[in-house]
């Protein structure tokens, strides 16, 4: 028997989302019976306490008698258990300054850590996460940024709305003009993005078509990364040759920042890659993008515009290419930016729901199968006391020589 704790979220501001729902939960007892939860009291959750009650599942204050305990942002150090095995987001692969001392902490307390986002397959794809619901709340965003600035339509706060249907059903009221929208990424983010896309009933249009056609109707291109970076020596080779030698490549992003009206930032940026379109890109009087969705929010990175992230709160902000500084959104100049960068919170109960799901699937089966597929061997960050083989990197950074 294998008992697991679904803790209480401490972190500031509150996020409501949560690994399992109470029907989450259910599944998987009815799936493996050696499972059994506690889920820890909290005030905050999406979820509320009865909920979990109602399904049958004790509710405590003390979680120091589970073996796994699951969350989903860091833990803070003080609440951390010593001796028990962890899974939330450490936010300490990519050695964040910020989050040194909680690894350190995770060390000292004889913690094995799994964090979410090194929960991969063989090949190194990512098994779950939040990216989908980034990409439809940002989305959302997007068009409602749009309407703010264009004066045009009002769409409320996503974090009013209940679900996705409820966002969904808010912009199947609004009009746009026929207008050009460029979406970067295919994978969980840029899909989630393209959900929301088809159910507004845009229409998709081929690269080339989007290039050189006008058209009565607002439209939409999906794109990848051959689409939007080339080799500097024109060779046209695989989407594989530009992961391998990106840095053989340079941006063609230009192509379609004349003829878009919105940008929806969807992709994966990778180390070495070519930026998307730099600051002196933007400064161009080519350059029309109007509104950008940046839902990958890299800060200083490759979409030039994002300067800073925004909150929930304050979503959008204004970026003027000329002076490479923040503006006012409404500034004649201003492209109308919006980072948030933790969309997810704002669609809390589809996001911990379809989260839930994902683990279920690829997680919980590790536990009561001797991890036949190394699900649990390469997301476990430490062990006895010291970083694991895979995460030996991070030792300098632990120790604050780096």
């Amino acid at each position: 028997m294998t008992k697991f704790g679904v803790i209480k979220e401490r972190k500031n501001p509150p996020d409501r989302r949560v690994v399992f729902s109470p029907s989450g939960l259910k599944n998987i007892i009815a799936k493996f019976p050696n499972a059994s939860f506690v889920v820890e009291k909290s005030d905050v959750r999406v979820f509320k306490d009865s909920e979990y009650e109602k399904e049958g599942f004790v509710l405590s204050e003390d979680m120091s008698d589970c073996d796994v305990l699951i969350g989903v942002k860091e833990v803070p150090v003080s609440a951390l258990i010593p001796d028990k095995k962890y899974f939330f987001f450490s936010h300490t692969i990519k050695k964040q300054p910020y989050n040194r001392v909680l690894l350190k902490a995770v060390l000292d307390k004889n913690i094995e850590l799994y964090d979410h986002e090194v929960i991969i397959d063989e090949r190194g794809f990512r098994l779950i996460g939040f990216g989908k619901y980034a990409g439809i709340v940002g989305t959302y965003n997007g068009f409602r940024a749009w309407g703010i600035k264009q004066e045009t339509y009002t769409l409320p706060k996503a974090e009013t709305l209940n679900n996705q249907k409820a966002l969904e059903a808010e912009l199947s009221k609004i009009k746009l003009p026929n207008i050009k929208i460029v979406l970067t990424g295919a994978g969980k983010v840029g899909n989630g993005a393209k959900e929301i896309l088809d159910a507004m009933k845009i229409k998709e249009v081929s690269v080339n078509e989007y290039l050189h056609a006008t058209f009565e109707e607002p439209v939409y291109v999906q794109i990848d990364v051959l689409d939007y970076n080339k080799r500097k020596d024109g060779v046209i080779k695989d989407k594989n040759d530009f992961y391998v030698n990106p840095q053989e490549y340079k941006g063609d992003f230009m192509r379609f920042a004349k003829v878009s009206d919105m940008y929806i930032a969807g992709h994966f940026f990778g180390d070495g890659a070519p930026y998307i379109f730099t600051r002196e890109d933007a400064k161009s009087k080519d350059f029309n993008i109007k509104v950008i969705a940046d839902i990958s929010c890299d800060i200083d990175g490759p979409v030039a515009s994002t300067i800073r992230s925004s909150t929930i709160a304050d979503p959008i902000y204004g970026y003027d290419p000329q002076t490479e500084s923040e503006v006012d959104y409404k500034h004649p100049n201003a492209i109308t930016v919006m980072a948030v960068d933790n969309l997810p919170c704002e669609l809390p109960k589809d996001a911990s729901e379809g989260f839930g799901e994902m683990f279920l699937k690829h997680v919980i089966p590790a536990f009561f199968n001797d991890d036949k597929d190394g699900v649990l061997k390469r997301a476990k960050m430490t062990e006895n006391g010291k970083l694991t083989a895979r995460y030996s990197y991070l030792q300098n950074y632990v120790e604050g020589k780096e």
